[in-house]
């Protein structure tokens, strides 16, 4: 029994010794797995941080793209007068006394164009007649980021029309002039152009108000041995007319004094306004009106 109990006394401090050495190795083990889930974790974090950083890049990206379209400032008038209402009844009397009082309607598009032309020939028979010929061609430019603005569309439109006016084949004694009190801007070109019918003064205006362009062609000339009008007279009555038109394009769109007019009504063609004369005949004054039209003062598309 002593030698049995001096065993176990012996044996215990060599079971405590075993278990140190135990815990000991089991240690390291604990730190390195320790150390892999601090890894593993410090990784996660990494890559959140990372996400979160392309996606705001992304973002950024986005937000950029969409603030660099390109914008173009709107057009200032959206709408058009009724072409054959630009003009009241007094200023046509006066430039077309002998024409109906309703004008022939040319090619139109609702808000964006629109023309009107009226003809007239006072026969005094044997002693000659005196022929006149108007027409009011009006046309709208919209704004447009490939093309830019309406009022820089219809200034360059405007600049074109006059070109044609002064480059008409067989125009004698052309003059151009500026117009004052007429829109924005606006230019008279007139000239003289021999027809077989007769001598044939020619008044072309073209005007600009925002963005929008009214040309006036207005002609006259003595048949059947009648004398040629007055070229200044005729320069008046050609001003007078172009700057009421501008005046009925602003009230249409709720500028000015007068009433606006009603818009030009809807057409499937979308054709440029044109100078339109009215249909052939034998009669004296169609045949006059068939010829009066300059060849290059027709409104076209820039």
């Amino acid at each position: 029994m002593q030698r049995r109990a001096e065993r176990d006394q012996g044996a215990q401090p060599a079971k405590r010794l075993h278990r140190i050495l135990v815990c000991a190795a089991a240690v390291p083990v604990m730190l390195i797995a320790a150390g892999c889930s601090s890894d593993s974790g410090s990784g996660s974090g990494s890559g959140g941080s990372d996400s979160a950083a392309q996606g705001a890049d992304g973002g950024a990206t986005v937000s950029a793209s969409a603030s660099a379209a390109p914008t173009v400032q709107a057009a200032a008038y959206k709408s058009l007068p009724e072409s054959c209402g630009v003009l009241s009844s007094k200023t046509l009397k006066s430039l077309v006394p002998e024409a109906p009082k309703s004008g022939k309607k040319g090619t139109s598009e609702a808000g964006t164009r629109g023309s009107c032309s009226w003809s007239s020939l006072d026969n005094n028979g044997v002693k000659g007649s005196q022929f006149r010929w108007l027409n009011v061609s009006l046309l709208r430019f919209e704004s447009d980021t490939s093309r830019g603005t309406g009022e820089a569309q219809a200034q360059k439109y405007y600049e074109q029309q006059i070109q044609d006016a002064q480059s008409v084949a067989g125009a004698k004694n052309s003059k151009s002039q500026p117009v004052s009190g007429t829109g924005d801007a606006a230019t008279l070109v007139r000239y003289d152009l021999k027809k077989k019918e007769g001598a044939f003064k020619q008044q072309t205006v073209v005007a600009r108000v925002e963005n929008v362009v009214v040309t006036v062609d207005y002609n006259g000339a003595g048949l059947a041995g009648d004398k040629a009008p007055s070229a200044d007279s005729l320069t008046k009555l050609a001003e007078q007319a172009a700057k009421e038109a501008v005046t009925s394009v602003s009230a249409a769109n709720g500028e000015g004094g007068a009433s606006p007019a009603p818009s030009e009504s809807a057409s499937g063609s979308k054709a440029p306004s044109k100078s339109a004369s009215p249909s052939a005949s034998k009669s004296p004054a169609k045949s006059a009106s068939k010829s009066a039209s300059p060849s290059k003062s027709a409104a076209k598309t820039s």
